[in-house]
């Protein structure tokens, strides 16, 4: 009787520090599966129903407990995951903590609905607030949960974005937790292209009186110790960029947890700035350090391989996207006075997507804040399409040009801050582009923009066509625009490449003194010297694709460079 007697205070005690008696990790199924036909943890007398399914797509990752298995996937409105025959009785509701994993879609504030009920007819919703988009753990407090022998819990869309649930805990947690935490911040380290760090504050008060433990999901815990600073920061460093932060604070009657949603840490690309869109066929554009995600949807994807357009160099590969979806956007260097230009290459492969006669923007310069300043724009005509440039977002301001599916079509945008013009060029013949060719298309903004500071490519609703664009480069003067040849130097030869040995032999008619600069895929200036020789050492140059600009008597040409 005395063993026995022993065991009871040590259940009570564990169940007073944070007990979980409920816990389900939707099993671990083969693809997507019916929620009646699944195999979840735990079985009889809780049951599950629901018009939503478990997938093992997408494992939840990057908070404490994730179990990274299979999933419970909602995304239609009214849709629902159901779970019946839930034991509360035990427990107080003060101390009765619901947690669980959910993927959730950007803006953060579309919610998935949760509801509680004791007969399984009528439901209670209760509040929660996601942390972040992405996989995050969401944590509702003591006083909320009914203490029922016969609890239900039901989480419903009210959408039609994509929700994903998993690590579904029912806790009990003493109410007579006097620390409080508050709401973590996220600060990176650094911006620069890679992978980045960024460090979590999580503020709290109430301490001092117990050991606690902090335990992070990824970073090394400093600052303030709750075990012995009544009020402060705890603060994690190291935390890469793209990893959802969690913690949970354990000890004396509390068991806590914070969660924030990973930064940005990306920069602000220096001009002249060139994308050839060397990364990972399938891989989503804003997820690169380039560019960043400013809405939802459907993502710009990479695909493989690139445009070609006559006497313009390609490399790397291109990306598409169609219909309605995330925006993509890339900060640059804010440009005040003088020209800013983009080049890229577009090709428009299928208009399914688009409606008869609808119009949209595409491509767009905005200021540093996002706002957009000049647009290009796409209309549909039948079988064929035109393309339009203007400031506002309607515009009359079309090319004359019935362009075809499948067409490879160069553009140019320019804006002149002194004269207030916007210009584009539409297929220019790049051996002789320059500043002064005609454009295509004019406009004057009815207010002169004052500063241009980002590019952004943009999906719309029923007026984007299926389309590819590659090798964009915004820059303050076309001879910047490294995918142009441009003013072709008689003679020129170029040999060997790709270079093997450290040498490159640059012949021309003339034979006089040149400069020679070198770009890497990203626009920066790896190598420049002026020179009469017709040896340049190249030893320097990591293997790989670069562009050559050659400038000899005032004319250039560009062209591709390998190095191995």
């Amino acid at each position: 009787m005395k063993k026995l007697y022993i065991l009871l205070l040590s259940v009570v005690s564990a169940a007073s520090f944070g007990q979980t008696f409920y816990a389900e990790n939707m099993g671990t199924p083969s693809g997507t599966t019916a929620i009646a036909d699944n195999v979840f943890q735990n079985s009889a007398p809780i049951a599950y129903s629901g018009t939503g399914d478990v997938r093992a797509s997408l494992p939840s990752s990057g908070y404490n407990g994730a179990t990274g298995a299979g999933n419970v996937f909602i995304n239609a409105v009214d849709e629902y995951f159901q779970i019946d025959g839930l034991n509360t009785a035990p427990y107080n509701t003060a101390d009765i903590q619901l947690s669980f994993g959910i993927n959730t879609p950007s803006p953060v504030t579309n919610v998935l609905t949760v509801e509680v009920s004791t007969d399984a007819t009528n439901w209670t919703p209760i509040t929660y607030t996601p942390s972040g988009t992405g996989w995050t753990l969401a944590t509702v407090s003591g006083g909320v949960i009914p203490s029922s022998a016969t609890l239900s819990i039901r989480f419903k869309s009210t959408s039609t974005a994509q929700f994903r649930l998993d690590d579904i805990k029912l806790s009990n947690v003493s109410a007579s937790c006097t620390l409080v935490l508050g709401t973590a911040t996220a600060v990176c380290d650094g911006y620069n292209l890679g992978i980045d760090t960024y460090t979590v504050t999580i503020p709290y008060t109430g301490g001092g009186n117990a050991a606690y433990t902090v335990t992070p999901n990824v970073g090394s815990v400093g600052g303030d110790s709750p075990s012995s600073v009544e009020a402060g920061n705890i603060v994690i460093t190291g935390v890469p960029e793209g990893t959802a932060f969690s913690a949970t604070v354990i000890g004396g009657t509390c068991n806590l947890s914070a969660g924030v949603a990973s930064p940005e840490c990306k920069p602000i690309n220096a001009l002249p700035m060139r994308d050839r869109f060397n990364y990972a066929e399938g891989s989503s554009l804003g997820a690169q350090e380039q560019w960043t995600n400013i809405n939802s949807g459907d993502n710009i994807l990479v695909a493989a391989g690139s445009l070609n357009y006559p006497n313009a160099t390609s490399a790397g590969n291109s990306v598409t996207f169609t219909g309605s979806g995330i925006d993509c956007y890339s900060p640059f260097t804010s440009t005040t006075e003088g020209t800013i230009y983009a080049s890229f290459m577009m090709n428009v492969t299928d208009l399914a997507a688009s409606v008869d006669a609808a119009e949209t923007y595409f491509a767009a310069f905005t200021d540093a804040s996002r706002s957009f300043k000049a647009r290009m724009f796409f209309k549909r005509t039948g079988t064929q399409y035109q393309l339009g440039l203007d400031a506002p977002s309607f515009t009359t301001n079309y090319d004359a040009t019935l362009r075809n599916i499948g067409d490879v079509v160069f553009v140019v945008m320019g804006y002149d801050f002194a004269s207030n013009t916007l210009s584009a060029w539409i297929n220019p013949d790049l051996t002789s582009f320059s500043a002064s060719t005609p454009a295509s298309l004019t406009a004057t903004p009815a207010t002169a923009i004052t500063q241009i500071g980002g590019f952004i490519l943009r999906q719309d609703n029923n007026a984007t066509p299926t389309m590819i664009i590659d090798e964009l480069t915004v820059a303050t003067t076309t001879a910047q625009l490294l995918t142009v040849k441009q003013n072709e130097i008689p003679g020129l030869s170029v040999y060997p490449n790709p270079v093997t040995r450290g040498v490159l032999f640059i012949n021309t008619q003339a034979n006089a003194e040149k400069n020679v600069a070198i770009y890497d895929i990203l626009g920066k200036q790896v190598l420049n010297t002026t020179t009469a020789s017709n040896e340049i050492n190249v030893a320097s140059l990591k293997s790989g694709a670069y562009i050559l600009k050659i400038t000899e008597a005032g004319k250039t040409a560009t062209s591709k460079l390998m190095v191995k």
